[in-house]
């Protein structure tokens, strides 16, 4: 790996990590765009693009997740009743999904992320919060709903944020617990998409050297290891910063990046 990629992939773990800190996110809508371009640029096989992308970004995600965790567990903010509800259906529906998502060719996957990705900016940008108005369902609702959550962010290799969080609340729970027990989600969705991702691109043809299914090691580890360093950087920051204005900012760019990954993926 020559020198220029190294200080890309440490730079990309710097931006990524500052803002999993600062909004509150796992990264991966920063990740799977920034790889997609960065893979396509090293002659990467361009029908294992995003699939690569989308696996090395879970990888990524689970290292992030586990200290998102940690924080919000010792201010008491998780759920875990939830978390014991969700998990099963998490598990199977991000594992599932990533079969899925291995079946589908590049482009018509790069269309899916950007336009989830958009979702996500126009919920950032209009700073959306559904109304509490009913109860959390029970075991086997919770279940269902966490298949749902775990098949969409295998397909676009996030932690499950902008989903679990607005259902959360839509049930009456409160921010805090809703962002923190969603923090707790993360983990399982990272680990069953990590797996996936690394089962279903096990003897995929063309891979370059030091991708092991679909997770690229030389990305994950560079990423991972910058990341894990800024993101209470950016944390400690969000009491200081004007996030609200901050996250409209992000969400352009979280447009602009999945633009950037839909021209690398279909211009060719």
């Amino acid at each position: 790996m020559g020198i220029e990629w190294l200080v890309a992939y440490l730079a990309l773990g710097a931006f990524v990590g500052f803002f999993a800190g600062l909004m509150g996110v796992g990264g991966g809508g920063i990740m799977v765009p920034m790889l997609t371009t960065l893979f396509a640029a090293q002659g990467f096989p361009r029908e294992h693009l995003v699939h690569v992308a989308l696996g090395t970004s879970m990888a990524a995600i689970v290292i992030t997740s586990i200290s998102s965790l940690r924080a919000h567990h010792k201010h008491g903010a998780v759920r875990w009743d939830i978390v014991k509800g969700i998990t099963p259906g998490v598990l199977l529906g991000t594992f599932g999904g990533t079969f899925i998502a291995s079946r589908v060719a590049t482009a018509p996957l790069a269309i899916f992320f950007a336009c989830f990705m958009a979702y996500v900016a126009v919920q950032m940008i209009l700073n959306v919060k559904p109304k509490p108005s009913r109860a959390l369902p029970g075991s086997a609702g919770l279940a269902g709903v966490g298949g749902v959550i775990g098949v969409i962010s295998a397909l676009v290799a996030i932690g499950g944020g902008s989903l679990s969080v607005p259902f959360m609340t839509w049930c009456n729970v409160k921010m805090q617990n809703a962002i923190g027990t969603s923090a707790a989600i993360g983990l399982p969705i990272a680990l069953a998409g990590a797996l996936g991702y690394l089962i279903n691109g096990w003897g995929a043809a063309g891979l370059p050297e030091w991708t092991v299914g679909f997770v690229n090691l030389p990305a994950l580890v560079l990423v991972s290891s910058v990341s894990a360093f800024l993101a209470p950087v950016g944390a400690r920051l969000a009491h200081r910063l004007p996030v609200a204005v901050l996250k409209k900012i992000f969400a352009a760019v979280l447009v602009l990046l999945s633009l950037k990954m839909l021209h690398t993926v279909l211009g060719g």
